[in-house]
């Protein structure tokens, strides 16, 4: 990144002197400029995005992807045995303004799997790692489903470095718990034949008349997760409201939750924990790739709002 800036610079002090003295002969001019202007292109679409490697707290190593510039930095985190790529229709738009990082958690997407417990705690150590390895002083911290209960443990570990949470269909109600027996129940069928539970699991989670592609397309990607992995992190997922609403009190921060419409929601149980609830209609689960572009829409306005704009 810092080679991409050094080479973009000079590049941009001579497009101003080309475009700004009188005496050259303006055919000359208008050659020089579009030539200017061609090979800045190419050098900011190969600068724009970086795949990169850095080791969380336990030395597995975490894949992640840079995109643009501009503060505050966001960091999008995936789900529940999804991946980066899961957040592809937000690096385009949100990067031409800010900085736009995307993480594979670890044993996810081209992340290591070399871990003993996969739990939300690691998973949110897997997050502040890339954080800290940028050297990052402002982010907001956008999670999808499980990913929203992941960046509420990178915002403990990460302290004023965060303007604000983003949660991506993650919670529709605050205050009430699984019993022992209810996490049971629901994980015993994914033990028992995971590819199929999980391919049904996930195709229940659209509405009707939903993007067929998309659907079978998320339906065979995280129906391929591995099980052990899959199961250690649905466990520690669904048991994290036990601790959620003590976690949102202690960080203080601004939360804006970006959900369904349908099912309705309990959003009077979320304010009293800082949680801001926003519905979008017409979409099921995976908000950001049914409708990415009114999804982009409420984010964009999220983002106005931790910064004072909105």
């Amino acid at each position: 990144m810092k080679l991409c800036r050094t080479i973009l610079e000079p590049i941009g002090e001579i497009r101003y002197i080309y475009l700004h003295t009188d005496t050259m002969d303006l055919v000359f001019v208008r050659v020089a400029r579009k030539f200017v202007m061609v090979i800045g292109a190419l050098i900011v679409g190969a600068c724009s995005k970086e795949l990169l490697v850095v080791p969380s707290s336990d030395n597995v190593p975490i894949v992640y992807e840079a995109h643009g510039f501009g503060d505050p930095t966001l960091v999008f985190v995936h789900g529940w045995s999804c991946d980066r790529s899961y957040w592809d229709a937000q690096v385009k738009p949100f990067s031409q303004k800010y900085q736009v990082v995307t993480i594979d958690l670890a044993g996810h997407g081209e992340s290591g799997h070399e871990r003993d417990d996969w739990t939300i705690e690691s998973f949110g150590d897997d997050v502040a790692s890339v954080v800290e390895k940028l050297g990052l002083k402002e982010v907001i911290l956008i999670g999808h489903s499980m990913g929203g209960d992941v960046i509420v443990a990178a915002a403990k570990r990460l302290s004023s470095r965060v303007k604000g949470l983003v949660w991506v269909d993650v919670y529709n109600k605050l205050g009430t718990y699984r019993t022992t027996e209810q996490v049971e129940t629901f994980i015993a069928p994914f033990r028992n034949n995971f590819k199929e539970k999980t391919e049904a699991f996930v195709r229940g989670m659209f509405p009707p008349g939903a993007n067929t592609s998309l659907v079978s397309r998320v339906a065979r990607d995280m129906s391929s997760a591995p099980p052990d992995i899959a199961l250690a992190a649905m466990r520690s997922s669904i048991t994290n409201d036990r601790k959620i609403t003590g976690d949102l009190r202690e960080l203080k921060l601004p939360v804006i939750a970006i959900n369904p419409a349908q099912p309705p929601g309990d959003s009077a149980s979320m304010k009293p924990y800082g949680v801001d609830v926003v519905l979008m209609p017409g979409v099921g689960h995976f908000l950001m790739m049914e409708k990415p572009d009114e999804f982009n829409k409420l984010l964009f306005q999220a983002i106005d709002k931790f910064l004072g704009k909105g």
